[in-house]
């Protein structure tokens, strides 16, 4: 696969900010698109400060990176996977929402010794409502 270029932190920013009042009220759903460019920014930009191919985050049905050094993985199911929502990614993504907390709450699955991405987030700020 070729190597993607750099995200862009301005248009990572717009793209999020974007779809901002969903993070904060669940029924102000964002269109379909503005909802993808926002996960798929932000899944690049964590790929991006975090190089490696140790771990799979996993945000269905939009994207899945691979990120964090260590040992590659090549075949079959990651060892070190991540999977979450959309909303709950960007909450995530955004510091509307803690690692921690997340995982408390039931919102991913985090699975490995290296899955814990949370030193990473979060990779944007946008005001809050």
């Amino acid at each position: 696969m070729a190597k993607r270029g750099a995200v862009d932190p301005g248009e990572m920013r717009a793209a999020v900010a974007a779809v901002r009042d969903w993070l904060d009220d669940a029924e102000r759903r964002p269109a379909r698109p503005e909802l993808a460019k926002a996960v798929r920014l932000s899944l690049r930009t964590l790929e991006q400060i975090a190089p490696g191919n140790s771990v799979e985050v996993r945000v269905p049905p939009f994207a899945a990176v691979q990120c964090v050094e260590g040992p590659r993985h090549t075949r079959g199911t990651p060892p070190n996977v991540v999977e979450t929502d959309p909303r709950t990614w960007l909450r995530l993504a955004t510091g509307h929402l803690t690692w921690s907390d997340a995982v408390e709450e039931g919102l991913l699955s985090a699975s490995g010794s290296r899955s814990d991405v949370s030193q990473w987030l979060p990779l944007v700020r946008v005001d809050q409502g």
